[in-house]
């Protein structure tokens, strides 16, 4: 079995850390990116605090209560129309990669993406995974998928900047004290981007190519570009004015308004601020301060979130869960919506629990009404309210926790979320009678259960550390609590004994003891997050796994399975034991070898179950020569694949070394009988009767190559190992000269070899007379197919829109001769005719592909030293 471990091109440094500044910055990119995203908000957040200091909290709510339902309908409206104009982004995209899907699926797979994006920030990532789920689900393949989701991101943000360019021509006065940059270099400045578009637009009128050092793009021709921009137009008309109708009348001219909204829009997108929450409404209240009443400006800036926020991410969910009925389901037209809306329920619900957390958290430090307050006090005693208070602030902090384990679809956020959300309910109402809030718990505990069969992967909630993003999603809650008490109880004046005032009417002690939980709360699990041990050992399979293991592969078709019998690997089983994943750990690699072993319906959740393990040991989840039959189980997870090169299958039915194109090999057959090869294949039994002769040879095979025994995905000469299957061997004047052992399965759907050894003095031309005998050996057997194993970096595209990857192994596998014989190898194999299957290496984005590769590396040639020495 060949593998790509024998590439000798690849060194780094074994496991020492590197010093200084700059690889500090890229080991922690994450979590200081997170903490300069907080500093962001915090700024904004005094920004805004600055900016209403003579706003009262309940002026905010009369202006609120005094909003016309005539402006609400009308902003609703707005909403869909901007809506109907982003869906337009996917069609473009799908139309520039010459994909064509129905405008219905695309859509729904857009508006729940932008539903999404808008509320959770981040859109290339959160939306991009709703995109991932359900074009995959359509057909689409995961470069496909990437390329609109660059598409659809870099389109808005062209539209977003070139309207917002157009638009600082004409309120350069009113952004540029926000900034601290004079009015004549803001314009400027825009004159410039405009300028450089516009050249861009010229250069691409044909939609040729643009080769900037290494990279090749392929611009839009002027109609796509046109047509994206005229999108961004419609998109930001229609969204600003649904903040427009819900402002005082006669506030500003509309012109006027979309080129502030649309530069609030592109400094909320700049910050990288989730949804640009602070930054916005900042920028919003300090533009249109002085021209209307700012109490007034921040309730429509309420009223625009719930309407364009919320409302979408509402609606979305209730279409997700209809198709998840029956009767929907079983008509013929919600048969390709169902498909796609399937993936796209966990996200929105998980989207929803972070909006509902915000909510808890939120209504925990605003006052409640005095009616309601009043009606508490007559019928409910003081200890229950206060206890609820905090409790349901807490339960927010919960519900952004288990949000995660619902984008991940395990069974065990579910149970929570439906606990918790239960729990809220009834706090809400012993709290404060908040019937709205407790409409939108019910709402969110209704989509969980008509979604339930959707939540079936059986990993660990509590198990995994908290990403830097989510981490971030909690102190954006915290801060932004800190800033609404503040606002709310700016008149009330600190002192010590705030903490200690229990009464109906206290109400600022009440939220700043729930602050208090809540800040405990989320600094505890980011503590637990960051500070746990990062990795943990694994030990290799005990004998009663092997067992198990061992059953598993006799009953299914992989003949490379078998080498799990080296006992070096560890074993994880699926929940119902019906299959296993094989795996090694290298650095902060755990490495599966091949797909999993056992049955297909039990792959996806067996894969979610290594790749959640992994992560909640701190450490990357791999899987190394997969086959094209498990892509879509890995991008469903969220991982990419990258192709290593090329298996070398031989159909045996169709094998006979007659006609023209075996001359060749006939003749080597033929060549190998006149030096009196003889051939015979020796069954486990017999087979320690001849051992000693094969460890003589695989001596001298490690010695006269100068090479070491490998591990992982190649057996190594191990009596225990060799033991276990057939042996293959040639014989020369009735002593052993060549050995191979041979991997099968019960099923006699394939066989394989794995170790193939041969003594210096063995005739030229025995290996193909091995592989030639042993073919046509285990045809008489029975068998189907036979596994050649792998040519590394064999048919990876060399072409100028291949992903770099391809291109890089492309160029390794023509010019690195020197480190490894990838071309002899590949033109070995050949020979036998066999049909040419991909494999890949699978993991997630960035730099993790590389580390992988070279973690694998150094894990099948046991570790740096033995990668050089061969």
């Amino acid at each position: 079995m060949t593998s790509p471990s024998s590439l000798r091109g690849i060194e780094a440094q074994d496991e020492t850390a590197e010093s200084g500044w700059r690889p500090f910055l890229r080991r922690h990119q994450r979590y200081l990116s997170a903490t300069g995203t907080l500093v962001v908000i915090a700024l904004f957040g005094a920004a805004i605090f600055h900016l209403t200091a003579e706003v009262q909290y309940g002026d905010v709510v009369a202006a609120l209560a005094g909003t016309s339902w005539t402006a609400v309908a009308t902003a609703i409206l707005f909403t869909g129309l901007s809506f109907l104009a982003l869906t337009f982004y996917d069609v473009g995209a799908l139309d520039y990669i010459k994909r064509k899907l129905p405008y219905m699926d695309v859509a729904l797979t857009a508006a729940c993406a932008y539903a999404v994006g808008n509320t959770a920030g981040f859109g290339p990532l959160s939306g991009g995974a709703i995109r991932y789920r359900s074009y995959s689900r359509l057909g689409l393949e995961p470069d496909d998928i990437g390329r609109v989701i660059a598409f659809v991101t870099l389109a808005f943000g062209l539209g977003l900047a070139a309207v917002a360019c157009v638009s600082l021509l004409v309120v350069a006065e009113y952004v540029a004290p926000l900034i601290g940059i004079d009015p004549f270099w803001l314009r400027a400045v825009a004159v410039l981007v405009l300028a450089g578009m516009l050249a861009v637009m010229v250069a691409a009128r044909s939609g040729h190519e643009v080769s900037i050092g290494r990279f090749t793009l392929r611009l839009p021709d002027t109609r796509t570009s046109s047509r994206q921009f005229l999108v961004t137009a419609l998109d930001l008309a229609g969204s600003a004015t649904v903040l427009y109708v819900l402002l005082p009348a006669g506030t500003i001219g509309w012109p006027a308004f979309l080129a502030i909204y649309s530069v609030a829009v592109g400094l909320g997108v700049l910050s990288h601020v989730p949804a640009g929450l602070g930054v916005f409404e900042t920028v919003i209240v300090a533009t249109l301060g002085r021209a209307a009443d700012v109490d007034a400006i921040l309730g429509a800036l309420v009223l625009y979130r719930l309407i364009y926020h919320v409302l979408p991410l509402l609606i979305a969910i209730v279409v997700i869960i209809g198709m998840e009925v029956r009767q929907l389901a079983g008509h013929p037209a919600a048969s390709s919506l169902r498909r796609a809306g399937g993936r796209m329920a966990p996200l929105l619900l998980a989207t929803l629990a972070l909006v509902l957390a915000l909510m808890l958290v939120l209504s925990s430090v605003t006052p409640t009404p005095d009616e309601n307050l009043a009606f508490l006090a007559s019928h409910v005693s003081l200890p229950i309210v206060e206890g609820a208070h905090f409790l349901a602030s807490l339960l927010g902090l919960a519900l952004v926790i288990v949000a995660r384990g619902l984008a991940l679809r395990l069974d065990g956020a579910w149970w929570a979320s439906v606990v918790i959300a239960l729990a809220a309910l009834l706090l809400s109402l012993a709290k404060a009678v908040a019937l709205v809030e407790a409409g939108m718990l019910a709402f969110f505990i209704l989509g969980l259960i008509a979604s339930r069969r959707l939540f079936v992967r059986p990993a660990s909630l509590f198990g995994q550390a908290l990403t830097a993003p989510w981490l971030m999603a909690m102190g954006v809650i915290c801060l932004g609590a800190y800033v609404v008490l503040l606002f709310v109880y700016r008149n009330v004046e600190y002192s010590h004994e705030l903490w200690w005032q229990f009464e109906f009417s206290a109400e600022a002690p009440r939220g700043l003891r729930a602050l208090l939980g809540v800040t405990i709360g989320a600094t505890a699990v980011a503590i637990w997050s960051l500070m746990r041990p990062a990795t943990t050992a694994i030990a290799p399979a005990s004998e009663e796994e092997l067992e198990r293991a061992l059953a598993i592969v006799d009953a299914q078709d992989m003949s490379d399975a078998n080498l799990v019998r080296m006992g070096d690997k560890s074993i994880m089983f699926s929940s119902d034991g019906r299959a296993f994943i094989m795996y090694g750990r290298r650095a902060r690699s755990w490495i599966a070898l091949f797909d999993p072993v056992g049955p297909v319906d039990a792959w996806p959740d067996l894969i979610w179950q290594f790749i959640e393990t992994a992560r909640s040991n701190g450490c990357r989840a791999v899987f190394y020569q997969v086959s094209p039959r498990g892509l879509a189980y890995y991008a469903d997870a969220g991982l990419r694949a990258f192709r290593l090169g090329e298996l070398a299958d031989v159909d045996l039915e169709r094998f006979e070394m007659r006609g023209g194109k075996w001359a060749n090999l006939r003749q080597q057959v033929s060549r190998g009988l006149r030096d009196g090869l003889e051939f015979s294949v020796v069954e486990p039994t017999d087979v320690p009767a001849i051992l000693p002769e094969l460890a003589e040879i695989s001596d001298a095979w490690l010695a006269h190559h100068s090479a070491r025994e490998k591990g992982f995905s190649l057996g190594a000469f191990d009596p225990d190992y060799i033991l276990t299957q057939p042996v293959a061997i040639l014989r020369c004047d009735g002593r052993i000269v060549a050995f191979a052992n041979v991997l099968t399965t019960q099923t006699k759907e394939e066989g394989s070899i794995d170790l193939m050894r041969f003594s210096p003095e063995a005739p030229k031309g025995a290996m193909d007379f091995l592989f030639a005998q042993l073919m046509e050996y285990l045809k008489g057997q029975g068998y189907r197919r036979f596994n050649l194993g792998m040519a590394p970096l064999s048919g990876m595209s060399s072409r100028r829109l291949a992903p770099v990857w391809d291109r890089a192994g492309r160029t390794f596998y023509e010019h690195g001769e020197r480190y490894y014989n990838f071309r002899g190898l590949r033109a070995f194999k050949s020979k036998f005719h066999p049909h040419w299957q991909p494999r890949y290496l699978v993991a997630s984005g960035g730099l993790n592909p590389i580390l992988a590769l070279m973690d694998a590396t150094f894990l099948i040639g046991g570790g740096l030293k033995g990668v050089i020495r061969k």
